[in-house]
């Protein structure tokens, strides 16, 4: 009998969904932490009557609030002992979005769901994953990261707060590309940081996915059209959730850390191209490689310390008494 334990931020759509399924067939124990628990519902009911595991479980959670981070921690710890799997799914990207959004943390939306709230969900989690005999973290990360390829290209950590909100554009999309580049430095941080604990801490890179119908349509016209064009050709959210499977469960991955792996499970090395037109274009085209960026030291350390001040004292969770 299967007895390891999932957490999947954002399972009730996308791939976050079909991961859940994929983990459910396979007759793991599924938490479903959402947002939004009055679709989620229906979505778990689902996956329970495909999947015939009665083994899936709906918890409350919405990754840009540290409240809701801490409290989905200490309902977590008061019910279940260890954690073998966390998926840091869940994502922030509302496409046409030109309005500068705050987190209730007063956190710029983007980073506070993407990059600061894996942060310290991941920290809440660390001595229940150090419990299982096999723990993984896995990190949902993106190809929009590739246009760091760019050398022009930096992360902007200057306007977290909104210190310029009225004066500066908001280009959703290079906050999204910024969040997952820092998401991405954290993997390699955490992989250091919690090797001694024998937690393994990779990053999937993930390419267009399909979008569903009911996704499409809550787009502006511009991108309803982008996304039915790239519609043939996009990876479904069924394969990434193979990949997502592979990444946490095989032992081709068992004793690897501190990775970004791609959608066809190839582990992605830093790129070694040089600085012509002609090799500028054969990176970005290889999905294989990715920014030297990312293994920027200096900025790795810039976004772990920042990631640590914007969170202090949120690691100490009671349980709740009964």
């Amino acid at each position: 009998m299967n007895n390891r334990i999932v957490i999947i931020t954002g399972a009730n759509s996308g791939i976050g969904r079909a991961a859940a399924t994929k983990f459910a067939e396979e007759g793991y124990h599924v938490i479903m932490a959402c947002r939004n628990l009055e679709i989620s519902r229906e979505v778990q009911k689902q996956i329970v009557e495909v999947t015939k595991n009665e083994k899936v479980e709906l918890m409350e959670l919405d990754v840009s609030s540290f409240a809701s981070i801490r409290e989905f921690c200490s309902q977590f710890w008061n019910k279940f002992d260890k954690l073998d799997i966390l998926i840091h799914n869940a994502a922030y990207l509302n496409h046409g979005e030109k309005v500068y959004q705050l987190s209730k943390d007063n956190i710029e939306l983007t980073f506070a769901t993407n990059t600061f709230g894996p942060y310290l969900m991941t920290n809440l989690m660390r001595e229940h994953l150090a419990k299982s005999e096999d723990p993984r973290i896995l990190h949902a990360c993106t190809t929009n990261i590739r246009h760091f390829f760019d050398t022009k290209r930096k992360l902007e950590l200057d306007n977290l707060h909104g210190e310029y909100k009225d004066s500066q554009p908001y280009n959703v999309y290079k906050r999204y590309g910024d969040s997952k580049m820092a998401l991405l430095m954290l993997t390699f941080k955490f992989a250091e940081e919690f090797k001694e604990a024998g937690i393994q801490v990779n990053a999937i890179q993930i390419p267009a996915v399909k979008l569903s119908k009911e996704t499409i349509k809550k787009l502006s016209p511009f991108f309803r059209v982008l996304a039915w064009m790239q519609h043939p050709f996009a990876t479904s959210p069924e394969s990434m959730a193979n990949i997502y499977y592979e990444i946490c469960t095989s032992d081709k991955f068992r004793n690897i850390t501190g990775k970004l792996i791609n959608e066809y499970g190839q582990i992605v090395k830093v790129s070694e191209y040089g600085t012509s037109f002609i090799e500028d274009i054969k990176q970005f085209k290889d999905k294989r490689v990715y920014p030297k960026y990312a293994d920027n030291e200096e900025m790795k350390e810039i976004i772990w310390s920042l990631c640590k001040n914007l969170t202090c004292n949120k690691f100490e969770v009671k349980k709740i008494q009964h």
